[in-house]
């Protein structure tokens, strides 16, 4: 990357105020300094508002908070912020959740890799010597990695988390923001995919590394094969029943009907075997099917009577 041009972090957070401090003193002792820093709060209820408007002028002067006006989920978060990152013209934007905890040379080490502004680039999630989930590097035929020590300098990959996703801003104003309507979840596998149909690498940088809590992933024994699965809460797994739908929907053709959809059984039969709360499971699963199969987005978990 070139010296003259501009890095802003974004971060979205909701109700974990002591978690978005951690991250915030984190971004501001980076190696190398940041340009800007644009915190988004969704809507935050434990005192998150009042304290970002004391903590922010004191030690973030060149930060921008933007408080919206409802709880727009991550995906709202993301597209809100990245709107004003690029309206304040800086170049490249680093975006993440309010539970990372980047390391402090963690931009110093993906800017070192990042010379494309096609591209698309991002740090790795680590848990202590793990990744904080599995990670398939299409660049050494598919090889599912789950240890931080694995994954090397550059990698491609199918899809970046919003999680020390960065992007350059002339690429944002041509493939657009991420969709809002999605709520939670796989909306920064959506915007992969949109990045890789413009033409662009997906690449994750293996020595840009920041702190996040290990996904709560279990291995599920269904008979004639293995497959790893996400403990979810009934609401979340709306969210990711539907989100997966959706996207084979819009990008996968006739491989909604012959992976997406038998894959989502698959994960009920899962969820319904190793996980608690199955008729809450169950129920779930049936509104995030009929939604995602409708094309229906946007905040509806509370439309069926899912409840956090």
């Amino acid at each position: 990357m070139s010296s003259q041009q501009s890095v802003a972090a974004v971060v979205v957070t909701y109700n974990r105020r002591p978690l978005l401090e951690e991250c915030l003193q984190a971004l501001l002792a980076q190696s190398h300094t940041l340009d800007g820093l644009i915190v988004v709060d969704n809507l935050s209820t434990d005192g998150t508002v009042d304290w970002l408007q004391r903590w922010l002028p004191l030690n973030a002067p060149m930060a921008r908070a933007l408080y919206l006006g409802e709880n727009s989920g991550g995906a709202g978060g993301f597209s809100a912020g990245l709107k004003e990152a690029v309206a304040q013209g800086f170049d490249w934007i680093w975006m993440m959740d309010d539970d990372a905890r980047p390391h402090l040379d963690a931009l110093e080490k993906l800017l070192d890799v990042s010379d494309d502004a096609a591209n698309i680039y991002g740090s790795l999630a680590v848990s202590g010597d793990r990744t904080s989930w599995e990670t398939t590097l299409i660049s050494e035929n598919n090889r599912v990695v789950s240890t931080a020590a694995n994954v090397p300098r550059l990698a491609s990959v199918h899809a970046l988390p919003f999680l020390g996703f960065m992007i350059h801003r002339s690429q944002v104003e041509r493939i657009g923001f991420p969709d809002a309507s999605y709520f939670i979840a796989a909306d920064d596998v959506e915007y992969s995919i949109r990045a890789r149909r413009a033409g662009s690498e997906v690449l994750i940088a293996g020595e840009s590394k920041i702190e996040h809590p290990e996904s709560d992933r279990y291995q599920a024994n269904l008979g004639l094969f293995k497959v790893t699965c996400l403990r979810l809460a009934p609401w979340k797994r709306y969210y990711d029943t539907r989100n997966r739908l959706l996207i084979a929907r819009q990008y996968y053709g006739m491989r909604l009907f012959t992976e997406a959809i038998p894959g989502s059984f698959v994960r009920l039969v899962a969820a319904l075997l190793y996980e608690p709360r199955k008729l809450a499971q169950l129920w779930a699963f049936t509104a995030g099917l009929v939604d995602g199969l409708l094309g229906r987005k946007g905040r509806r978990h509370e439309a069926w009577g899912i409840r956090p």
